[in-house]
Parts: C-alpha cells; structure tokens; sequence
C-alpha cells in the first residue's frame, strides 16, 4: 500500500516539475531582446554604400537624386560649306563682310582709302557675265575651292539668268557693272541716264537670281565720274578698282593671261585681280593660273557684304515693262516645238 502511495507523489511531483520547466521556457523574460522580424529589418536604415564600388543600382539612384540639368544652348546655325574634294586647293584663307556705308571703295589703281589686304593675299574678280563661258569659269573655281567676286552686266543677266543662278549658287557674290555697259564718264549720258544704268544693272541682276544683289559696283572701262560717285555713295554702293588688270580682253591666248596677271602680282605683291568671264581666254587659262597662285603662295580673300542691296521699285518695273516678256504662253509648248528625230 505504501508502496503504491509512494509511486503515485513521485509521478504526481514530476508532472509539476515538467509543467514548470515548460512554463519557464515558453514565457518572456524582461530582460531578452524582442525577437527580429521582416518588417523591423525594413525600418532599419541601409548601410551607406561603398565608395570604392558603386553597383549599377547605386548610379540609377545617385542620377535620380540629382537636379535637372539646364538645357544646352542651342547653336546659331551656320551655313553648311561642302567638304573640298581637293586636298591641295587653294582654297579660301579669309572671308571679309564689308559695311557699305557711304560706298567705300577697293582697288588701288583709284581707291586707295582701305587697304585690307596683307602681303600676298588678293581677291579675285570677274567682269561682263554672265556667259556661256562663265560655267567653265565656275568649275575652275570650284576645282580649286575658291571665292570671287562677279559684277555682271545687266543685259547679259536677262540673255543668261541660269548661269547667274549657278554663280551665286556656288557662294560667290554677285554686284553689278551697269545695264548695259555703258561707260559713264560720257558726256551723251545725262544724270538721269547715268542713274537709270546703275540702278537697271542692279534691277536686272536681282530679276535673275530672285534675291538682292550685293550693293558692289564697278565701272565699265573703271571710268567714273565725281557726280557718279556720289550717287554710289547715297546709295550705300560699294566702288570696286583694280590692283593687277589680266588684260584678257587684249591678250593673245590663255599663256598670255596667265604671264600679265602673275608679272604684275609679283610686282605688286597683292590686290584685286580683274579678269572677264566673258573671255573665253580667261576661262582656259584659269586652272594653270589658280595653281600658279597657289605655288606662289598667294592666298585668297573673298569679299561679301554686311547687307544686300535694296533695289528702286521704279526701276524694277521698268525693267519688266523693257523686257516686254508675256508671263503666261499664249500657245501651248506642242504646238511650238515638236521632236522630229531622237
């Protein structure tokens, strides 16, 4: 009986202390640590990021965090020059705007007021087109990379308007050398005559190319008169004379054009050189000549002006209505030309 008194405390006692032991275990203590979760993980501040190895997403975030930049300035637009085919062309070694104020005049042999020119650079210039000869002018130009300076003839602007198109297409400038070419120095030319050449001229050139002509004139035969100038000048019309003359319009043949306008310039020493698109001599002799100044080590300014010319209305309808041109055919093109072999 005791003995099985005694079996029954033991096994009562073991089951309170196994109850204790459990309770003990499973509850918090005051001084424990709150167990980690997700959540309180999040809310803990990240560490910094190492300096010495930012990973991809660090520079997404850094450029995130950072202002928008201002806007780049957006560049004037220049003009687009085509690249030079031609490595060793002689090119253009300057480009200078001229203020037409009060016609300032260029050329030495009669205005010697600027002179812009250092050793052994000069300006190339051309008389009387534009012609059939004037292309070839053009490609010898063109071949070289260079500039000049047109004055053409007004009547010859209304003969050939697409080759003064091609001229200023290919970046020369383009003045004026009168309506007719008349010398201005005579004395069976009133000054309203006088004015109606100059103004013609310009009228005309405009006519041609659709746009204003540069406000750069040059006088027939360079014969100008003192009442002439002046009215240039109120006008705001550059005057243009010669430093080195080419002659051509004397000479034998392209050998000799080249020989009067390489002696003279080496004597010289620069200038503007006059020449004429209108002789065929001239336009043969141009490529040997171009090379020459090349090999001599001249270099070529080219000359534009600050602003272009505003030509008189009265003139341009005067020559509209001297042109006598119907605008619209009065029969259709068929009835005109007929292709009778191809």
């Amino acid at each position: 009986m005791r003995n099985a008194l005694g079996l029954m405390l033991a096994s009562v006692v073991t089951a309170l202390a196994i109850t204790g032991v459990w309770f003990w275990t499973s509850s918090p203590r005051p001084d424990a640590a709150a167990p980690q979760t997700v959540a309180a993980r999040a809310a803990e501040p990240l560490p910094a990021p190492a300096a010495a190895r930012p990973g991809p997403k660090d520079d997404v975030e850094i450029t995130a965090s950072l202002s928008k930049p201002a806007p780049a300035p957006v560049p004037v637009p220049q003009p687009v020059r085509p690249a030079c085919a031609n490595p060793d062309a002689l090119g253009v070694s300057r480009t200078v705007v001229i203020d037409t104020t009060g016609g300032p005049g260029f050329g030495f042999l009669q205005y010697k007021q600027f002179d812009f020119l250092t050793d052994k650079e000069v300006v190339l210039t051309f008389d009387d087109g534009p012609w059939p000869t004037t292309p070839a002018v053009l490609k010898a130009l063109s071949d070289e990379c260079t500039k000049a300076v047109f004055f053409p003839v007004g009547k010859h602007t209304t003969y050939h308007p697409e080759i003064l198109k091609q001229v200023a297409a290919a970046g020369h400038t383009v003045g004026s050398h009168t309506w007719s070419h008349a010398h201005l120095d005579s004395k069976k030319l009133t000054e309203a005559q006088v004015k109606e050449e100059i103004e013609k001229g310009f009228s005309a050139v405009k006519m041609a190319l659709g746009t204003a002509p540069a406000p750069f004139f040059r006088f027939p035969g360079l014969a100008h008169t003192q009442p002439a100038l002046g009215y240039l000048a109120s006008r705001n019309i550059s005057m243009f004379s010669v430093d080195v003359d080419s002659n051509d319009f004397r000479s034998s043949g392209p050998d000799h054009v080249i020989q009067n306008v390489m002696t003279k310039l080496d004597k010289q020493g620069k200038g503007v050189i006059l020449m004429h698109d209108l002789q065929k001599s001239t336009a043969q002799a141009l490529p040997t000549l171009l090379r020459r100044l090349k090999a001599g080590g001249y270099k070529v300014v080219q000359m534009r002006a600050k602003e272009q010319l505003e030509t008189l209305p009265e003139y341009d309808a005067m020559l509209v209505k001297d042109q006598k041109m119907p605008a619209v055919a009065s029969r259709p093109i068929s009835s005109v030309v007929q292709t009778v072999s191809q």
